[in-house]
């Protein structure tokens, strides 16, 4: 079994009104070596709740956030060598469309299964 932490990405098209809607999870387990990026649009759910909202960007938005993840670089995005370094400057707080919430934790086998079950829980349980 290995620790692990995790974040759920909220959609905050407008931050004044501090309304959300949650896209995607990141998890991180030291103990695993992962660190990766889940996420679900669903784009009609997006219209009604921020018809300003492109998803083209969003998506975009949400690509960097994996990138950061995998440790790519180029411009714009981070260098950090470790993915505990990675995870931290994804959970830290953002004024930006797309913000983590707050950090919880617990024991998994699989990383890579629980990041789907945490994107069924908590982003597409929402769409049904």
């Amino acid at each position: 079994m290995n620790a692990y932490q995790y974040v759920v990405l909220r959609l905050v098209p407008r931050v004044d009104r501090e309304e959300f809607v949650n896209i995607g999870v990141v998890l991180h387990s030291q103990d695993a070596g992962f660190l990766d990026a889940g996420w679900e649009i669903d784009e009609e759910r997006l219209r009604c709740f921020a018809p300003e909202c492109d998803p083209t960007t969003v998506r975009a938005a949400l690509g960097r956030i994996r990138a950061v993840c995998h440790g790519e670089s180029g411009p714009g995005l981070p260098s950090f060598d470790k993915p505990g370094q990675r995870f931290g400057w994804i959970i830290a707080p953002r004024s930006t469309v797309i913000q983590p919430g707050p950090v919880h934790g617990g024991i998994t086998a699989d990383p890579t299964r629980e990041l789907e079950r945490l994107l069924d829980s908590y982003v597409r349980a929402g769409s049904r």
